[in-house]
């Protein structure tokens, strides 16, 4: 009998999406984009658990990020959902994406 095998958390994603982005600041990239059905696959192969995933990646953008493909829906939880994360400047003090649309609406 196989085991079942417990979905990755928010903070899993979140803390992946952190490697990713150090390793892409290490190798002198500016920015990466992730796209949330791939990095689902990638994290999780055969598991759909695109709510945390997306959340985490929803958290993670920082002021400058931006999306490549930003789904319609209110949640912006879906598949397609992708964002461009710059990766030249990690440091901990840039402020976060929601806040910056907070202060311009």
């Amino acid at each position: 009998m196989a085991t079942k095998k417990t979905k990755w958390t928010q903070e899993q994603y979140a803390q992946r999406l952190q490697e990713m982005k150090q390793e892409a600041h290490d190798k002198m990239w500016l920015y990466i984009e992730i796209n949330a059905k791939e990095f689902n696959d990638e994290s999780e192969p055969k598991v759909k658990n695109l709510t945390p995933c997306c959340k985490a990646m929803l958290d993670a953008m920082l002021e400058g990020d931006s999306f490549i493909v930003e789904p319609k829906i209110r949640t912006k939880i879906a598949g397609t959902l992708t964002v461009r994360y710059y990766v030249d400047n990690l440091d901990p003090s840039r402020r976060k994406y929601a806040d910056v649309q907070a202060e311009q609406a």
